[in-house]
């Protein structure tokens, strides 16, 4: 020892000596040879060491959480600090003596401060220069425990304390260590201990250690691989054994001599526990950095994440949520069939085939009722930071909306006509009513015009092209327009409804876009305008939503008119297992028993022959209903149905960029053109066979006869009566009244002439007044004739009839409003639509 170090040690050895002797940890014959020196300053270093706190409690340690799927499978392990705390019991006794035979072969003697190992240390490190470990195992636990504490109070001024070499903190650690041995047993300071410390290669606690090195839990370790985990606490980054097998091999061995010459192990078993080298023990488990990366189904573990993010009792805001997930050890058991999601993604592949260029599909599953997310898939491969996305690799979630990791959907075509049916029954029109459908062709559209709808909420259309996709039109039943999907017919129906309470209907079972919005408004400067909707997103569903969301709305039809938000958690377990209370979300009842089931009575066409849909009805008779979709130009294609006790939406169409579906192959098929019904509705179908083969075969309740025969009432004929009068009338029997163009009538001229409708119409119907200008219509004279006398002249014009034959031929399609022309798409605005036709 050299003379200069001599006045540091004494100093170094005075304060602890006088400290411990002060506080009765050993006798004064210890320290004889250094009373002197000591004994001055005993009485008020003992004091001030008296005055500190010792207040110590060990906060529950950070562990990782697990989400299992609804069978107890493992999906994936979200984490901060990657560890799993064991009981003692749990762990082997061969580790237990390794790691105090290296860190404190005097645990159990000492109590809380090892003197002797200590004053060794601190000779040591004086004489030296160098660094020998002199704290106690219990000590350790304190020190790595005020670390944790801090970091994860992000309390970085208790972080830094926590680490500065000073002798006010170690002082602070000794008296920490005390109050522990007196309110902890050996085996409960162990256990923690060993739960606690960092084993390198982020794994923290001897379970995630054991787990990540060897793949086998703490309990079953053997003596050589106790040693090396015991032997990485000294320096886990350097004796990684990952990256350096060879200083762990080294200081394993350290670890064993030293059990071996405390009588821990026998000869024999330390040369045969050395004999083998750490390189050939290791069975490394590679780290799912905390992350969905390496989850068994990724989309779906994110999905559950974005919505753990948002659920208040974990939490008052997103951070917090999150740190309770990735440090609080819970058990997150979800709703997830693997056996259906693994279906799902190998229906979706076979027909739109994994990395297909410009196309890719997506589907969910919902259970009816619940509203338990049953499946969600995609044809893409999940990757995280991407430049750019493509259909092979995608970060998104393609079924799911944007406030949860995924998108704000795809337009979703003629599935969006459900939401007029709702309506319609809602206001009384029979089920078997019929609807005057405009006749209207692929190039002879008809153009729908504002006084046709309600203006409060659809604004000012300016004029609505829509086609057929044969020229098709008049008198069809509301099951026949639903079957072929008559364009025209749904937006006749719409003006008679009413167009404001589509978006009403829509609103209340769950529908929105992808983020959130109230779906179908219109879009101005590339946002949506607060209560403007587009006719046509209403009626052809021009505007976009989630696969995840449309299958949730549509099973509010298979339980009876109960809507239920779409939930992906079945339960909550905290470390301690204690079950969480969670709210579920709230199911409720938004529309009548009834008007679901008369609308399922309607959506039952689509799957039968002739349907848009036809062919893919499921095996053995099961009944099911559902609707297809498809948009202009074929870009983007549906298929959303049920039975009573599951609903599916599939998606088929371009995710990035929108493409026209026409004339490509996928999936060794060859399509001239893509429908909903070419794709889609085949991907449901099979789907829909797996996932309900084990179901008992349910069929749908029939409507009442409130529903079947509807709300129609007589119109009051008014004919000759003035407008206001006769307004008066129409409005007391149940109706709007409006005035409409003046006719040549032989009635009194400022008198109504005729009514449009005539005879019945549904409660609330709007019914136009057509004035007479006092002119009798002209009347051609009837040719000569001997036999027969001249027919009486006519005094009031009717209008022509508007029934005719209604057509069987194949399905209808749609253009888009000019309303919807400044509607971004994903990568741009997109251009003004012209009048397409669209299957359905």
């Amino acid at each position: 020892m050299s003379d200069s170090g001599m006045p540091h040690l004494v100093r170094l050895l005075g304060a602890f000596l006088a400290v411990a002797v002060g506080i009765g940890l050993v006798g004064a014959g210890i320290v004889i040879p250094l009373a002197g020196a000591t004994g001055g300053a005993a009485k008020s270093t003992a004091t001030g060491f008296n005055n500190l706190d010792d207040e110590f409690t060990a906060n529950p340690l950070a562990q990782q959480s697990k989400i299992y799927s609804a069978d107890n499978k493992l999906l994936a392990t979200p984490y901060d600090a990657n560890r799993i705390v064991v009981p003692l019991n749990k762990i082997s006794p061969t580790m237990r003596k390794a790691q105090i035979a290296i860190e404190d072969s005097r645990f159990y003697e000492h109590g809380g401060i090892d003197v002797r190992g200590t004053t060794r240390a601190l000779v040591s490190n004086a004489s030296s220069g160098q660094t020998q470990g002199g704290s106690s195992l219990t000590q350790q636990y304190v020190k790595i425990m005020l670390q944790e504490k801090a970091i994860r109070e992000d309390d970085q001024d208790a972080a830094r304390a926590a680490t500065e070499k000073t002798y006010s903190r170690k002082l602070q650690e000794l008296k920490y260590a005390l109050n522990v041995e007196k309110t902890h047993t050996k085996d409960q300071i162990l256990s923690g201990y060993l739960n606690l410390v960092y084993y390198g290669d982020l794994a923290y606690g001897v379970e995630a250690a054991s787990l990540h090195y060897f793949s086998k839990h703490a309990k079953d370790l053997n003596l050589g691989e106790s040693a090396t985990l015991a032997g990485l606490v000294q320096s886990p980054d350097t004796l990684n054994p990952v990256k350096n097998p060879e200083g762990a091999q080294e200081r394993r061995d350290v670890v064993i001599t030293r059990m071996q010459q405390l009588g821990m192990v026998t000869p024999e078993a330390a040369d045969k526990a050395k004999s083998k080298s750490v390189k050939s023990m290791l069975k490394v488990r590679k780290n799912e950095g905390g992350t969905c990366s390496k989850a068994a189904d990724p989309y779906f573990c994110n999905y559950v994440i974005q919505y753990l993010r948002q659920m208040p009792e974990l939490g008052p805001d997103p951070d917090a949520r999150m740190q309770a997930v990735n440090t609080g050890g819970l058990t997150i058991k979800t709703t997830l069939r693997r056996d259906w999601q693994k279906q799902l993604k190998e229906d979706l592949t076979d027909r739109v085939p994994a990395g297909t260029d410009k196309f890719g599909a997506a589907g969910a599953l919902v259970e009816p009722g619940t509203g338990k997310v049953r499946a969600i898939a995609q044809t893409s491969t999940y990757k995280v930071g991407l430049k750019k996305a493509s259909t092979k690799y995608s970060e998104q979630a393609w079924s799911v909306p944007a406030q949860y990791g995924g998108t704000n959907g795809f337009a979703i075509g003629s599935t969006a006509k459900m939401y007029a049916l709702v309506a319609a029954l809602e206001k009384g029109k029979p089920l078997n009513s019929t609807v005057n459908a405009p006749p209207a062709g692929v190039k002879n559209p008809h153009t729908f015009q504002a006084s046709e709808f309600q203006s409060k909420c659809t604004g000012d259309v300016a004029g609505w092209p829509v086609s057929n996709d044969y020229q098709v039109g008049g008198t069809m039943t509301l099951a026949e327009m639903t079957k072929k999907s008559i364009n025209t017919a749904f937006a006749q129906l719409a003006s008679d409804v009413g167009s404001c309470n589509i978006p009403k209907v829509m609103s209340k079972m769950g529908l929105t876009d992808g983020y959130g919005l109230p779906y179908g408004l219109s879009y101005a400067d590339g946002k949506k305008v607060k209560d403007d909707y587009a006719i046509s997103n209403l009626v052809l569903g021009s505007d976009s939503t989630s696969p995840l969301q449309l299958a949730s709305s549509y099973a509010t039809l298979a339980a009876d008119g109960t809507y239920c938000p779409p939930n992906p958690i079945e339960s909550i377990t905290t470390a301690s297992g204690k079950k969480m209370k969670i709210k579920k979300p709230a199911c409720k009842q938004v529309i009548e028993p009834d008007v679901a089931r008369g609308v399922t009575q309607l959506l039952l066409g689509p799957l039968e022959p002739g349907g848009t849909a036809a062919g893919n009805d499921l095996d053995g008779g099961r009944q099911a209903a559902g609707k297809t979709g498809t948009t202009d130009n074929h870009k983007q294609s549906w298929f959303a149905g049920y039975t009573p006790q599951l609903s599916t939406a599939i998606w088929v169409g371009s995710p990035i960029r929108e493409y026209d579906m026409d004339g490509i192959t996928l999936g060794g098929r060859y399509y001239g053109q893509v429908f909903g019904g070419t794709i889609a509705a085949p991907i449901w179908s099979e789907i829909m066979n797996e996932a309900s083969k084990d179901m008992p075969k349910k069929t749908f309740k029939k409507p009442g006869q409130k529903v079947v025969n509807g709300d129609m009432r007589d119109i009051p004929d008014v004919t000759g009566l003035g407008p206001t009068q006769a307004e008066e009338q129409l409005k007391k029997a149940g109706f709007k009244a409006k005035v409409g163009s003046q006719v040549n009538s032989g009635v009194q001229a400022g008198a109504v002439a005729y009514t449009q409708p005539r005879g019945k119409a549904l409660k609330g119907a709007m019914v136009t007044m057509y004035i007479s200008n006092g002119t009798p219509p002209y009347t051609p004279p009837p040719a000569p004739s001997t036999t027969q006398a001249p027919p009486a002249p006519s005094t009031t014009q009717r209008p022509p009839s508007s029934s005719s034959s209604s057509s069987s031929a194949p399905t209808s399609t749609s253009k888009t409003s000019s309303k919807t022309k400044n509607r971004p798409s994903p990568s741009s605005s997109r251009p003004k639509r012209t009048a397409s036709p669209d299957e359905d």
